[in-house]
């Protein structure tokens, strides 16, 4: 007797349950515990990353970030303003900027502004400076096209009814538009906060004195000295300290925007 279209469905999740716990068995049986735990839950390694791991590297991280998503959520308001401007020159300057730096590798921004414009202009930028201007730059163009979608989003009613109440354009966008923009676009915003957060790891390239190092950086030097892929891990595990509750704030922002609407 032919099966219908719910108990295929069933046999195929079953199929898949039973796929997924003979891998995890081949897995547990295949693998050589002993070395694992060696290579990478060695405890005492572990313990003498602490507590400079937080004290220095995960602050450092939190601080990298904060500054390149300042620095980036002014510029890509900027730019997403300049982008629904009805002057031209202003549209093609944001398009170029927004595809350009979409299109280079953060790295390459790194790079750049760590070697290239201090050997050109002979100026010695600061640490901090530097670290903010190439996450926020490289951040910006992608926080332009979230703002940009999110003043769009907005019913232009909105801007209809605060032009009718004797505001100028300008006013209405910065009293009425942008705040109801953001509140649209707060979860994708949060989203590249995660993006930065992962990203300020390149600040390595621009040579850290130790109370620079970020967790990236702390954990590769703390693996070539122990020779144990343990601060790796930990230094991953740091990581997630920051990511994951900034996840569960962008699915909490998320539901609340589905439930408001």
């Amino acid at each position: 007797m032919a099966m219908t279209r719910r108990q295929r469905a069933r046999a195929v999740r079953a199929a898949q349950y039973a796929l997924l716990v003979a891998v995890l068995l081949i897995f547990v049986l295949a693998a050589d515990w002993g070395e694992l735990r060696r290579a990478f839950f060695d405890v005492e390694v572990a313990r003498s990353l602490f507590p400079d791991i937080i004290t220095t590297a995960l602050v450092n991280t939190v601080v990298y970030t904060l500054l390149g998503f300042g620095f980036g959520l002014v510029l890509g308001l900027v730019l997403a303003l300049m982008r629904l401007s009805q002057v031209p020159p202003y549209r093609w300057l944001s398009v170029a900027y927004i595809e350009f730096f979409r299109g280079v590798p953060a790295l390459l921004v790194f790079i750049a502004l760590g070697f290239g414009v201090p050997l050109a202009f002979q100026v010695a930028l600061d640490r901090y400076v530097t670290v903010m201007l190439a996450l926020g730059l490289v951040g910006a163009a992608y926080i332009a096209e979230t703002m940009r979608a999110g003043i769009q989003a907005v019913p232009k009613g909105q801007m209809e009814a605060a032009r009718s109440l004797g505001m100028s354009h300008s006013r209405a966008m910065v009293s009425i538009i942008i705040p109801q923009a953001f509140r649209v676009v707060l979860p994708p915003l949060t989203n590249e906060l995660i993006l930065l957060t992962k990203d300020s790891s390149l600040v390595y390239l621009l040579g850290l004195s130790l109370d620079q190092y970020e967790l990236s950086k702390f954990g590769r030097d703390a693996l070539n000295q122990h020779r144990s892929l343990t601060p790796i891990l930990v230094a991953g595990a740091c990581y997630l300290v920051i990511t994951v509750p900034l996840g569960q704030v962008v699915r909490r922002l998320e539901a609340r925007t589905a439930k408001a609407r």
